[in-house]
């Protein structure tokens, strides 16, 4: 099975952008706490009523962006809705960590396998809740307490200052053919799905 893409020569993700409540504060969060360079500032052209506000690039390893706009007249945050309640982990049922349709549920930056224990003991010292870490793999409950040969990738989340939830993933191994095998639902199946409590 190839992972070629045969329709677009895609490279990765130029960048994500999300909103934040405080350009300042976010910039402190993402650079003094992820490290990550900022790398581009944008003052957006006022054009009438609640125009303008920033948006603002930080540079999250091999050429890929994460980015943020800061809106003046932008609505609240509606945790539950568009963005989680809870960090996976943090959670105690599935709903407080799925959100609606369209949102983005969360950003997963992808970490050295060797460096991820280290990464979970320096967040935590930065004064960062994060979740116990978890080792998926394809098991009844697809998470494992210890590194075992069927685990595909660790990973553990924490939330930044707006309440994104944020992960840092480390693969483990190559994913195998037999394991993109599972037939996608319908809009019409979520009619039939048990509510989540």
């Amino acid at each position: 099975m190839s992972n070629k893409n045969e329709e677009f020569e895609l490279r990765g993700i130029n960048h994500l952008a999300l909103v934040c409540k405080d350009m300042a504060r976010t910039v402190d969060f993402y650079t003094n706490v992820l490290g990550m360079p900022l790398t581009k500032t944008i003052d957006l052209p006022t054009m009438g009523p609640g125009g303008g506000g920033q948006h603002f690039f930080f540079d999250i390893g091999n050429g890929d962006s994460l980015a943020f706009f800061w809106f003046p007249q932008a609505p609240a945050a509606a945790p539950g809705i568009a963005s989680p309640e809870k960090a996976v982990g943090f959670a105690e049922t599935p709903s407080e960590w799925i959100t609606a349709h369209g949102s983005m549920n969360h950003v997963a930056f992808d970490v050295d396998k060797e460096k991820f224990d280290e990464y979970y003991e320096k967040l935590q010292s930065k004064g960062i809740e994060v979740s116990p870490i978890l080792n998926h793999d394809t098991s009844k409950y697809q998470v494992s307490r210890e590194v075992t040969p069927d685990v595909f990738v660790r990973s553990f989340y924490f939330m930044d200052p707006d309440g994104i939830m944020l992960e840092f993933a480390a693969w483990t191994r190559a994913l195998r053919p037999d394991e993109a095998l599972v037939a996608p639902k319908t809009a019409a199946d979520a009619q039939q799905a048990t509510p989540v409590s």
